[in-house]
C-alpha cells in the first residue's frame, strides 16, 4: 500500500486547506486571486479530498475570497484533479502546471488560460506554504 504526504483527509485539510485558508488573508497574493472572480474547485486522491476557491460570491469578513473544504453546491469554472501528493509539491514550487498538465499529473477542466493567468499572483505561495507548514508542527511535510 502506498503512503502519501498526508495520512488522511483531516490532515490534507489541516495542511493545504489551512494554508488555503491563511491566503484569503495575504495582502500580495488574495487581492489578484479575488480578481479572477473563478470558483475553482481542487479534487485530490491519495487521500480523497476536495478544496473549492471561491473567488466569485462575496467572501467573509476580512477575507478576498472564501475557501470550502469537502463537498459544495458551488459550480466551478475550473475543476483541478491531482494526487494530493502532486498539489503538495506544487505549493512548493517543485511542480510546472504546465508540464504537469501535459503530462497528465494534473487534469484540468475548464478556461486554462484563466488558471495560467493566476500563476503570477501565486507565486509567494512557493514561500509562504513551508513557513505554514513549520508554524504548525508540519515542518516534516516540508519539501526541500
Amino acid at each position: 500500500m502506498r503512503v502519501g504526504v498526508f495520512k488522511d483527509a483531516a490532515e490534507l485539510y489541516q495542511c493545504v486547506g489551512g494554508f488555503f485558508k491563511e491566503a484569503t488573508k495575504d495582502p500580495e497574493m488574495a487581492p489578484k486571486i479575488a480578481a479572477s472572480k473563478l470558483v475553482i474547485r481542487f479534487n485530490y486522491t491519495d487521500p480523497e479530498s476536495t478544496i473549492t476557491v471561491d473567488a466569485k460570491n462575496p467572501p467573509a469578513a476580512g477575507q478576498y475570497f472564501n475557501i470550502f473544504e469537502g463537498p459544495n453546491d458551488l459550480t466551478p469554472d475550473v475543476d483541478m484533479s491531482m494526487t494530493a501528493d502532486i498539489a503538495h509539491r506544487f505549493w512548493h514550487g517543485k511542480v510546472n502546471l504546465v508540464q504537469a498538465l501535459a503530462k497528465g499529473e494534473m487534469k484540468a477542466k475548464g478556461p486554462i488560460p484563466a488558471i495560467l493567468k493566476l500563476l503570477p499572483a501565486i507565486k509567494p505561495a512557493y514561500r509562504l506554504y513551508p513557513e505554514f507548514l513549520q508554524k504548525i508542527g508540519k515542518g516534516d511535510k516540508v519539501v526541500a
